[in-house]
């Protein structure tokens, strides 16, 4: 993995946000992707869509379920990675890398704030595994 995890920030619902220069790359954590399973379409937003914190944003769906995709921080959709669209199984070998979503760019910068740093959210995810 290339990707520097000291820079990625993690939802509870398993979105990952990397902050890039004036955008936010969006897509979803390795544990969703280990939890889905080998996925097999996503349906992505278009360029210039607006989305609230916590509205759907997209769907992806794996041999095992569909889950429906939650934007992590508001804002409006300036690069939707068609890669993914294309080739999906990319997303279970490099969800962090080229397996990002969309990107996004206006966005709140106060909701950042609420977003996990990712060893924090392997923390969350031990805390929930011995609920």
């Amino acid at each position: 993995m290339t990707t520097d995890m000291k820079n990625v920030l993690c939802t509870k619902s398993h979105e990952y946000v990397i902050k890039e220069e004036n955008t936010l790359k969006i897509g979803v954590t390795d544990f969703a992707v280990e939890q889905l399973g080998d996925v097999v379409f996503v349906e992505l937003p278009e360029v210039d869509s607006k989305f609230e914190k916590g509205e759907i944003f997209g769907t992806i769906e794996s041999v095992k379920a569909a889950s429906e995709l939650y934007m992590p921080i508001s804002g409006t959709v300036v690069e939707v990675n068609e890669k993914v669209i294309e080739t999906p199984e990319i997303i279970n070998t490099d969800c962090f890398g080229e397996g990002w979503f969309i990107k996004i760019a206006d966005f709140n910068e106060k909701e950042i704030e609420e977003t996990l740093p990712y060893d924090d959210y392997k923390d969350f995810l031990l805390e929930e595994e011995n609920v």
